[in-house]
């Protein structure tokens, strides 16, 4: 038995069409391996009986009574879930279009994900939406559940004509899906074992593809990053330190190691690492807030990014181009300016064009517009008033 403490975690989101059912997907998952806290099933069930209303797996996960009465997911719901081989946080994403600011809070955090596509009612606009914000946001760890297999009799050639037509759709995103699962979260057909009612069905359950996902590599492998946040410098009982503090967001860095400020370019070496009630150590890595003494005193600002010497570089420009999801309700109008937060780093920002607007659930794209509306995808030329650093 592995202890808890010693399993990994990873991070899974469940997006897909409003009531296509991910919250039943969710609520089956944990119900089937035992996973509620005891006596929570029979509470819900007992509740849906006093309100003489039918009960369901949802249930279980959308805890919020205008939810319940409503039927869909507003915010996105957290749940914590034990296999044999490792601990997930499962997050539940809004699937109505009104919530889309929600959906991608929730699916920034992920690593893998299961979208969730109603076999009966078939591919609609939010599940080709969420595919296409899946891929900008890198989740490269796609699965497709086609659920309500039960509402189609389980039927091969319905699965397969869903299967087929969002593959092609994926692929217009070069995005290689890992499986598609035919489902009945409401009957538990292929949740947490394989079901007699798909007999032609040779892939993985809802629960081995969870353990079938790769956990991304440590975020130690990557090249150092260390957004400054302040420099503390100590005068009591003769000390002359001064502390560059932050929190390491990727890569590693040692005693020793030659490190440059950017976009200022100015260059040290670490002469110490340091935290608060730590014992002494040599390095630090990714996830860590720590604080370097230098080997050479140099007047630096919070906002730089401290990088290895040795390492592959940041770019470092005034304007760049970017992929952005515009959430405000105003629309961002070219020519405007705006406030750029990029780690330590606070700036102003202009609109200067917008290269084109991407329709993201038909993948069409508008050029010549001179602002983006609330929940377009747009191709934008940004311009700061002074170098930013930054990667890809």
């Amino acid at each position: 038995m592995i202890n808890i403490e010693e399993k990994e975690q990873m991070n899974l989101v469940i997006i897909g069409h409003v009531d296509h059912g991910k919250s039943t997907v969710i609520g089956r998952l944990l119900a089937d391996t035992n996973s509620l806290p005891e006596g929570k099933l029979a509470q819900v069930k007992a509740t849906c009986a006093r309100n003489a209303k039918p009960f369901e797996y949802a249930f279980l996960l959308d805890a919020l009574k205008d939810e319940q009465s409503q039927g869909i997911t507003i915010d996105t719901a957290r749940c914590f879930f034990d296999t044999e081989k490792r601990r997930y946080l499962i997050l539940d994403a809004p699937g109505h279009i009104e919530f889309l600011k929600n959906m991608l809070t929730g699916a920034s955090r992920a690593e893998a994900a299961f979208l969730v596509i109603d076999a009966k009612e078939g591919i609609q606009e939010n599940s080709k939406r969420h595919g296409y914000m899946a891929s900008m946001l890198g989740i490269n760890q796609l699965s497709v559940l086609v659920n309500k297999m039960d509402l189609v009799g389980y039927d091969q050639d319905r699965f397969a004509a869903v299967r087929d037509e969002y593959t092609r759709f994926l692929e217009s995103l070069k995005v290689e899906p890992v499986s598609f699962i035919p489902i009945s979260a409401t009957e538990g057909a292929n949740i947490v074992a394989l079901s007699p009612e798909t007999a032609w069905f040779e892939g993985r359950s809802v629960l081995e593809q969870l353990d079938a996902f790769e956990k991304k590599s440590r975020r130690t492998d990557e090249p150092f990053r260390f957004p400054v946040q302040d420099v503390y410098k100590f005068t009591e009982s003769d000390d002359d330190r001064r502390l560059v503090a932050g929190t390491v967001e990727t890569g590693t860095v040692s005693v020793g190691d030659e490190v440059l400020f950017l976009p200022s370019g100015k260059g040290s070496h670490i002469k110490s690492v340091e935290g608060f009630n730590i014992p002494e150590t040599a390095s630090a890595g990714a996830g860590e807030a720590v604080g370097f003494t230098l080997d050479t005193q140099i007047y630096i600002k919070p906002g730089e990014l401290m990088v290895k010497a040795s390492e592959r570089q940041p770019h470092i420009s005034s304007r760049f181009r970017a992929n952005i999801f515009w959430m405000g309700n105003a629309p961002m109008i070219k020519g405007k300016r705006y406030k750029l937060k990029i780690g330590t780093t606070h700036c102003a920002l202009k609109l200067v064009d917008i290269v084109n607007v991407l329709d993201a659930s038909e993948l069409t794209s508008e050029q010549n517009r001179q602002q983006v509306e609330r929940h377009d995808v747009a191709e934008c030329i940004l311009e700061c008033p002074r170098p930013i650093v930054f990667d890809l």
